[in-house]
């Protein structure tokens, strides 16, 4: 299987789920989700997991590297670790707010720092969702769906 994308996380097509794979025509998924995580093993159960839901999915390592992706790639949602080299989550997160087209895009905050202040830092520089690690990829699921769903603004006061 050939995939054309060099940001894309697998070459695995998205078929729909209505559709059986001997038709051999994927779906054309809708929304573009960014993963940003130092840890290549949540990257990849990530990404895959979305990707099995019918998203796109393009990564990126490290805070740098998530402004520059969001910035080129224009996702729907980012997925952003908090603690990552180069520039932190939080960090980059102040960047990408300060991009006019990507000043509304939910930005979700996954960390493994659950405490009270870690969350009003993360919803002080305008994240729209905190989930804590290790994460429950079906509460993920929802979050996402309900901040791209057409009657949400793209905030949300507190988590799912």
């Amino acid at each position: 299987m050939k995939n054309n994308d060099p940001l894309a996380t697998s070459g695995l097509p998205n078929l729909n789920r209505n559709e059986s794979p001997t038709e051999g025509r994927p779906a054309e998924p809708k929304y573009l989700i960014l993963v940003v995580d130092d840890s290549p093993d949540n990257l990849a159960v990530i990404s895959l997991y979305l990707q099995h839901q019918g998203y796109r999915v393009v990564t990126a390592n490290n805070g740098e590297d998530a402004v520059a992706v969001a910035t080129q790639m224009l996702p729907h949602v980012i997925l952003m670790d908090i603690n990552l080299p180069t520039l932190d989550g939080l960090g980059a997160t102040r960047r990408i707010r300060e991009i006019e087209a990507l000043r509304e895009t939910p930005v979700i905050a996954i960390t493994a720092f659950g405490t009270e202040g870690f969350q009003r830092a993360a919803y002080d520089v305008g994240v729209s969702g905190y989930l804590t690690k290790p994460l429950d990829l079906d509460r993920m699921h929802q979050l996402i769906a309900r901040l791209l769903s057409p009657t949400n603004s793209g905030r949300l006061s507190s988590e799912l």
